[in-house]
C-alpha cells in the first residue's frame, strides 16, 4: 500500500506505520510504501496522523500514450471491485514527459472502465465525483502507470471534529507533524498562544492520550467495499480505544478575538477534548507565564498573506513576549513569511523546511532557559 503524506514528513509517517505493525516500510517524496493486510489497512486510515491518504495498488502497467492507457485500463478485472449500479470517480497524478495534463488521464481511465461496462454488460456505471461508491487513483511516473482504490476518500486531514473555522485554518495532518517534530512527549504543559480553530490544542491532546486520529470520522472510502468486514472494523477500533491513556498536564490555547475563542471551543467540544484543553480570550502579547513547570509550545501565527498587520512589529512582538514573558519554555512556530523571521530577535535553535499547502515555510525553535544560557552553563561543568 501506499501513504500520502506533506512534504518534510515522510520520516514521521514511517515511524508512525513502523510502530502500527506495517511491515517492508519505505519512505518515498510525500509517501510512504508499505505492506499490510486489510485489517491493517482499516487501522491505518483510523490511527496515522500524518497520513493524508491511504492507496491499495491494483494494477501496475508501462504506459507512452493514451493507447496504452486506454488498453492498460480496459484490461483490468473492473467486475472485482465495482458493478454496472455502482458510482465510481478517478483522481490522477502525473509526473511525465508523455503526459501533461492530470484531467485528460482522468478522462481516458473513465472512459476505459466505462467501455468495458458497456461492451460486457450492456449498461455502464455512473460518475459520482463527491460521493462515488469506488475512488479510483492513477499515477503516472514517467512511463509507468500505477492503478490504485483509494481507501480513504476524502483527505485524512478532515477528522470529522472540525464545526468552525477561521480565516486560515491549518490542516490537521501538518498540526500533528508540526507537534510530532518538535518532540512533544505528553509529559509538560502545552499552550498554543494564537490557537485560532484549536487545531494544534486537539492533536496535541489526541497525541497525548493516544486517541485515534480519525476517530470522528464519519466514513472511509473502504466502507462501501464489496469486501468491507465491519466486524472486524470494530475489532480494531476497540483495539485502538483500549490503548488510550489518561493525560495529567495541561493544554492551554489564546486567542485575542472573542468569536476565534468561542469556535475553538465548539471544535474542542465536537472532539470531545473539553476536560482537558483550556481555551482563554487573551492577547499573546499581554501575557507571561504562570508557574516554574517546563512549558512546550507549538503554534502557527499570521504570516501577512490574508490578514493586514505590521509582519515585522508583530514578529518583533513575539521574540520580546518569549524572552521576558516565557521562561523554561520550548517555543515553536512554522512560519512561510521569512522575511518577517528575522526580526523575531532571537536565535532559533532549530529550523526544518516544510510546506503549509503551497507555501514553502520554516518550522522554528526557540529555547527560552530559565535564567541566563550562560549561568546554566556554569552550573553544569561546576
Amino acid at each position: 500500500m501506499v501513504a500520502k503524506t506533506l512534504f518534510g514528513f515522510e520520516e514521521l509517517l514511517a515511524e508512525e506505520l513502523k510502530k502500527l505493525g506495517a511491515q517492508d516500510v519505505k519512505p518515498g517524496v510525500r509517501s510512504v510504501t508499505f505492506y499490510g493486510d486489510k485489517g491493517f489497512m482499516y487501522k491505518a486510515n483510523l490511527c496515522l496522523r500524518t497520513a493524508i491518504k491511504i492507496l491499495k495498488p491494483i494494477e501496475t502497467f508501462k504506459v507512452f500514450n493514451e493507447k496504452d492507457l486506454y488498453k492498460g485500463v480496459y484490461r483490468m478485472h473492473w467486475d472485482k471491485y465495482l458493478s454496472a449500479d455502482q458510482t465510481f470517480a478517478i483522481d490522477a497524478t502525473v509526473h511525465s514527459d508523455r503526459f501533461s495534463h492530470s484531467q485528460f488521464i482522468a478522462l481516458k481511465t473513465k472512459d476505459a472502465i466505462a467501455d468495458k461496462f458497456r461492451n460486457i454488460e450492456g449498461k455502464r456505471p455512473n460518475v459520482d465525483l463527491k460521493f462515488p461508491d469506488l475512488r479510483i487513483h492513477v499515477h503516472i511516473q514517467h512511463d509507468r502507470c500505477t492503478i490504485s482504490l483509494d481507501s480513504s476518500g476524502r483527505s485524512l486531514h478532515q477528522r470529522g471534529y472540525k464545526t468552525a473555522t477561521n480565516i486560515a485554518p491549518i490542516n490537521e495532518v501538518l498540526a500533528a507533524g508540526l507537534i510530532m517534530l518538535s518532540g512533544w512527549d505528553g509529559q509538560s504543559d502545552f499552550m498554543d498562544p494564537m490557537c485560532g480553530s484549536g487545531t494544534i490544542l486537539i492533536e496535541a491532546a489526541m497525541i497525548a492520550c493516544n486517541i485515534p486520529a480519525n476517530i470522528n470520522r464519519k466514513e472511509f472510502a473502504f466502507e462501501k467495499w464489496s469486501d468491507w468486514d465491519v466486524d472486524l472494523y470494530e475489532k480494531i477500533e476497540d483495539a485502538a480505544l483500549n490503548k488510550t491513556r489518561e493525560f495529567h498536564h495541561k493544554l492551554l490555547g489564546y486567542d485575542k478575538a472573542p468569536s476565534v475563542v468561542k469556535k475553538a471551543k465548539a471544535n474542542v467540544k465536537e472532539a470531545n477534548l473539553s476536560d482537558y484543553i483550556s481555551i482563554k480570550h487573551e492577547d499573546f502579547f499581554k501575557t507571561r507565564k504562570s508557574g516554574e513547570e517546563h512549558l512546550h509550545m507549538v503554534f502557527n501565527p499570521p504570516y501577512g498573506e490574508r490578514l493586514d498587520i505590521d509582519m515585522e512589529a508583530f514578529y518583533g512582538d513575539i521574540g520580546s513576549t518569549l524572552k521576558h514573558g516565557y521562561p523554561g519554555t520550548n517555543a515553536w512556530f512554522i512560519t512561510s513569511n521569512l522575511e518577517a523571521l528575522k526580526h523575531v530577535g532571537l536565535r532559533p535553535s532549530r529550523r526544518i523546511r516544510l510546506f503549509n499547502g503551497k507555501l514553502e515555510s520554516k518550522l522554528v525553535k526557540y529555547e527560552m532557559y530559565a535564567g541566563s544560557k550562560k549561568a546554566k552553563k556554569q552550573k553544569i561543568e561546576e
